[in-house]
């Protein structure tokens, strides 16, 4: 058998290069770059594997081992899963950073490969710079807590160890059940080390997106059970962009005559005037979506996980007779809730329960009553996105401004806060997959990091970032890689003086403003940022918009500009779009504050509408 003598990390770069896949009936290659913070680590090993193999495995420079990880993150859900990111960091504070970025990963059901140098598989010069020794476990390192945020771990004590455990590492990323996180810890003696690998291993390999069909018997339930309702309606999740479904998903609403509504990872699967869109789901959802979930005896519930944001914590299915049918391709979210499991791909899955379904539709006045509901959104969204008297503007007129002036295929981009409701609310998508929003683990400093990912993964689109003041703060030096890399963003900063959002949460059940909003916080003097000039000494073309009528010219100032550019406006931190179904948080049985008293008991009432199950 012919061999080639290489280090452990010139074999696992080889590999990864050798790897392909097919995206619109193109060959490309499955691992498009890499984003690399270099140490001790993984610098002289990696990194020089990595250096050789520029041209086939770019690598990009990240600020911050997270940033980078979620820009990761933006770059495999703008590719729908068909293209992956590697990331690399050395030990210590440098693969503890990237921990986040793989939690946001794994919640979002998103591929990204991360490799983090390890201490000595020898332990001889134990303990090593950055090594955090457990005293009754010398194995352990910082690595492990990897664990509980990625689908795939190893260790990888042994050059011959790659050629078990990269085939498993690419299998998880690639599964549409499995999909997320891999992550494999490389001490800093084994990167080193010279193996004889089968030169076989190294071949190319092209891999196709596999399409789980559903089980008859399940499918034909499911048929069976659809036909009885008199009200159904679809809910559109993540799966649905993922699988590339989303034109299945209009033909089967539209052939069927059945509503659908949005999750936050759904949203922009149909256009906001498809005649069948009858507007987002849940928490930061829509009064129409929510009247529809309230009364419907048949929910199909297709690519989602059906989190609590989605459900209302499972108070907007307020049928007693309603029945689910999850028709998903991870059997653990199909078989929630007592659903009627249909474990299959979504473009598949839609496709063959259509042709199950026959000459089947949903009975015309249920049809009528959503078109009714979302007209009635449709002015609410009209009313809170129009002009108004306030002395700031409110989150929903900037997103409004800046979606009347956006292009067909411009995409919104954002997450944690305030701003998912206000934009999965108040955005209407001009086009099919135009939205990101990151709320399945919701990362605050996702925005930045994700839009260069984004903006990566699809160089001719413009990304708009939405992002409020709290999250700019926490992690905003990525818009200096876009200015080093030349991925333009617009990044629009509403500046609220805080964590407005979660104020709101707060007084809402009988708290004080406290710690949140940075005037009630323990401070010695107010200071404004200003976040122009900072976005400015990053390289990036800043502005500040003083009031809403300059926002239209300044959105058409960033569109026409090459590079990075942001917008700063100070919005209203109390003003909020109504629309949002209860959510289950921990109120205080005791307080001495009359207004939590009197919250917790609004509280325990709403929740007799919470189903354990359904």
């Amino acid at each position: 058998m012919k061999t080639v003598r290489l280090t452990m990390a010139q074999a696992l770069v080889r590999y990864l290069c050798a790897q392909r896949t097919m995206i619109d009936g193109q060959e490309a290659p499955l691992f498009a770059g890499a984003f690399a913070i270099f140490g001790h680590g993984n610098v002289t090993c990696l990194g020089e594997a990595l250096e050789a193999a520029g041209d086939r495995l770019p690598t990009w420079r990240g600020q911050n081992e997270q940033s980078m990880g979620l820009a990761a993150v933006g770059f495999a859900k703008a590719r729908r899963r068909r293209q992956i990111m590697v990331c690399t960091s050395s030990i210590g504070p440098g693969a503890t950073n990237m921990i986040t970025a793989a939690g946001v990963a794994h919640a979002n059901r998103l591929p990204v490969l991360m490799l983090s140098g390890d201490t000595f598989a020898n332990r001889v010069p134990d303990p090593v710079l950055q090594q955090v020794e457990h005293f009754g476990d010398p194995t352990m390192t910082v690595n492990d807590a990897f664990k509980p945020v990625v689908r795939y771990w190893d260790r990888i004590t042994r050059p011959s160890q790659l050629l078990q455990s990269l085939p498993q590492a690419v299998a998880t990323l690639l599964s549409p059940a499995d999909c997320g996180p891999a992550f494999l810890a490389l001490p800093q003696d084994v990167q080193g080390e010279a193996f004889d690998y089968p030169a076989v291993f190294f071949e190319p390999r092209v891999h196709r997106a596999p399409r789980p069909r559903p089980d008859a018997d399940a499918l034909a339930e499911a048929a069976a059970l659809l036909k009885t309702a008199k009200k159904p309606l679809l809910i559109a999740g993540g799966g649905v962009h993922y699988s590339l479904a989303t034109a299945e998903l209009a033909a089967f609403a539209e052939q069927h005559g059945v509503p659908v509504v949005e999750t936050i990872a759904g949203r922009a699967a149909l256009t906001h005037d498809h005649e069948l869109n009858a507007g987002p789901i849940g928490v930061v959802g829509s009064a129409s979506a929510n009247a529809l979930a309230a009364e419907a005896d048949v929910v199909l519930a297709v690519g989602t996980r059906l989190q609590d944001f989605t459900t209302g914590s499972w108070s907007v299915f307020q049928n007693p007779e309603v029945r689910l049918i999850a028709l998903n391709a991870a059997r653990f979210d199909a078989t929630k809730h007592r659903s009627l499991a249909l474990v299959a791909d979504a473009r598949a899955g839609l496709a063959e329960l259509s042709a199950a379904l026959g000459e089947w539709r949903g009975p015309g006045a249920w049809i009528d009553r959503a078109a009714t509901e979302y007209a009635g959104w449709n002015e609410t969204v009209a009313q809170r996105t129009g002009p108004s008297n306030t002395e700031l503007p409110s989150y929903a007129q900037v997103v409004g401004i800046i979606n009347a002036a956006a292009g067909p295929t411009d995409l919104a981009l954002t997450a944690a806060g305030g701003l998912p409701g206000e934009l999965a609310k108040n955005w209407k998508a001009k086009s099919v997959g135009s939205f990101d929003c990151e709320f399945g683990f919701s990362c605050m400093g996702y925005e930045i990091a994700g839009g260069w990912g984004a903006k990566m993964a699809d160089p001719d689109r413009e990304v708009i970032v939405f992002t409020g003041d709290g999250s700019y703060l926490m992690l905003n030096s990525d818009i200096y890689s876009t200015v080093l890399t030349g991925h333009k963003l617009i990044v629009v900063v509403c500046d609220n003086g805080g964590f407005a959002v979660i104020n709101r949460l707060q007084n809402f059940k009988g708290g004080k403003s406290f710690n949140n909003l940075i005037a009630d916080c323990r401070i010695e003097k107010q200071v404004t940022v200003d976040f122009a000039s900072h976005a400015e000494s990053m390289g990036a073309v800043a502005e500040i918009v003083e009031e809403l009528d300059g926002l239209d010219e300044a959105f058409k100032r960033a569109k026409a500009a090459r590079g990075t550019y942001v917008i700063v406006i100070k919005t209203d931190p109390y003003t909020w779009t109504p629309g949002d179904a209860w959510w289950d948080v921990g109120v205080p049985q005791v307080s001495e504050r009359a207004e939590v008293r009197e919250a917790q008991a609004e509280h325990e009432r709403t929740r007799a509408n919470q189903r354990v199950g359904v």
